[in-house]
């Protein structure tokens, strides 16, 4: 079986900088860093769409998807309260016939 590599947060930065400073075709710096053409290439796409928060880290989310669980967990919530409080009104409008 065979185990999937992980690559540092430098050592992407550094693999696209490869490519995008030095001038290196993909295809070449791929081969050179033993890194498939299309993960180097997806790592270039994040990389340019937001060069601070990109390659977050193991379990680490950036801010919009900690933000976007938050809120799925506060609807979660919201849908049980508001399941309970419907129950309730039907077993009291019950009892008051």
């Amino acid at each position: 079986m065979k185990t999937r590599r992980q690559f540092s947060r430098e050592f992407k930065v550094e693999a696209v900088k490869l490519v995008t400073e030095r001038g290196v075709a993909v295809a070449q710096a791929a081969r050179d860093l033993d890194v498939h053409e299309t993960r180097l290439r997806a790592w270039m796409k994040e990389l340019a769409a937001d060069p601070h928060q990109a390659f977050p880290g193991k379990g680490v989310m950036k801010p919009e998807q900690a933000e976007i669980e938050r809120l799925r967990k506060e609807v979660a919530k919201l849908k049980m309260e508001r399941d309970i409080l419907k129950k309730a009104t039907a077993f009291f409008a019950k009892e008051s016939m």
